[in-house]
């Protein structure tokens, strides 16, 4: 696989290779093949090339199999005036070149990590929520947006068409399938034309899979019913605003921000990275958190490349090395000693690699 690495800005460079360290062992031990080539997108390729997303990363990234991606932005790139100098901008633009119009974002409250979510034990045990986000439509890319003069004033459009929200919707009841069987359609529909659409066409939609439960709410009571009930939910699926707060908003559920990846499928290249963001206050130290950035490279492993057994290895040993009790400063709680990004890293490699190892023994025999 040619996979693109984009790292960006932040702390993506420091998470992002301990990513790719994981592909690579992935790589070493079943014998496959990752070429992993870095270029530049966010604030940093601002400063370097005068562009958020320079031509080079758009067509090595449209060339490739995969792109990874760390983080962009910071406020040190908040003077900027023009909007599509913004590192932001080099996100957005990348998506939609890319054609990734589904995005899939996990939160799984972790046993081992029950004392870290500001929720009680036992409202958050069990839970396992996959968000899935429409990425290409709605506020973000809506027209006409703007800002004008005399009075001042600013404004956006949510825009949808029925088959945004048709195809969308089959990649919610797929994954569905592969679940526990429900999806809750998220909208705000006694407000918005575009929420009311968007539940005709997902109630429609439904039909075609009788063995999917289905259900609809509204996004403010969802985004208290996410945190006082959370194990109630399967797959959640919304537009594109709700979905990136709702989806920050499941963190707390997970214990961290730092613990969270993300696929972005469904066009030319898909596109995976932890949704974290750049955390600017803490880049460069040495101590950000890689397993959101690590379980990105396993649904690389799953959506992308077809290896299955690969990425749950990876899961796996995310999982065991949390169970061991490793933790990064974001998670450690009563004064506790904090692993470094390259200690949770070198754990989770470390065990990846004996389960590997492990596990084609145990075929071979």
């Amino acid at each position: 696989m040619k996979i693109a690495v984009v790292a960006g800005d932040g702390i993506g460079p420091e998470v992002t290779a301990q990513a790719i360290r994981a592909l690579q062992v992935v790589g070493d031990v079943c014998g496959h093949t990752f070429e992993c080539r870095e270029y530049l997108i966010g604030g940093t390729a601002y400063l370097k090339a005068g562009s958020p997303l320079p031509d080079e990363t758009l067509k090595a990234c449209l060339e490739a199999d995969a792109v990874l991606l760390g983080a962009v932005g910071g406020p040190q790139f908040d003077k900027i005036q023009e909007p599509h100098l913004r590192p932001e901008a080099g996100l957005l633009r990348i998506r939609k070149e890319l054609g990734c119009f589904a995005n899939l974002r996990p939160a799984i409250a972790y046993p081992s990590l029950a004392d870290c979510s500001p929720l009680k034990p036992e409202v958050i045990r069990g839970a396992n929520i996959l968000v899935i986000r429409e990425l290409l439509g709605g506020l973000y890319f809506g027209e006409p947006r703007g800002i004008e003069q005399n009075p001042t004033h600013a404004y956006n459009t949510m825009r949808y068409s029925e088959a945004e929200i048709e195809r969308i919707a089959h990649v919610a009841f797929k994954a569905a399938g592969k679940r526990r069987k429900k999806v809750t359609s998220v909208d705000k529909a006694n407000v918005l034309e575009t929420s009311r659409l968007w539940r005709q066409v997902v109630t429609r939609v439904a039909h075609e899979y009788p063995e999917i439960t289905l259900d609809h709410a509204l996004v403010d009571s969802f985004a208290m019913q996410m945190i006082t009930t959370p194990s109630r939910y399967d797959v959640v699926l919304t537009e594109n605003l709700f979905g990136d707060i709702l989806s920050d908003e499941s963190a707390v559920i997970a214990g961290s921000l730092g613990l969270l990846a993300s696929a972005s499928i469904g066009g030319k290249v898909d596109l995976y990275e932890p949704i974290h963001g750049s955390a600017p206050d803490i880049a460069g130290k040495g101590i950000a958190n890689p397993i959101g950035a690590i379980a990105s490279a396993a649904m690389l492993l799953r959506y992308t490349a077809g290896l299955p057994q690969e990425a749950t290895a990876i899961e796996d040993a995310i999982r065991k090395t949390l169970d061991a009790g490793l933790r990064t400063k974001d998670l450690v709680r009563d004064n506790g000693r904090a692993a470094t990004t390259e200690e949770m890293g070198n754990r989770i490699i470390e065990t990846l690699g004996d389960l590997l190892h492990s596990r084609m023994a145990y075929h071979a025999v």
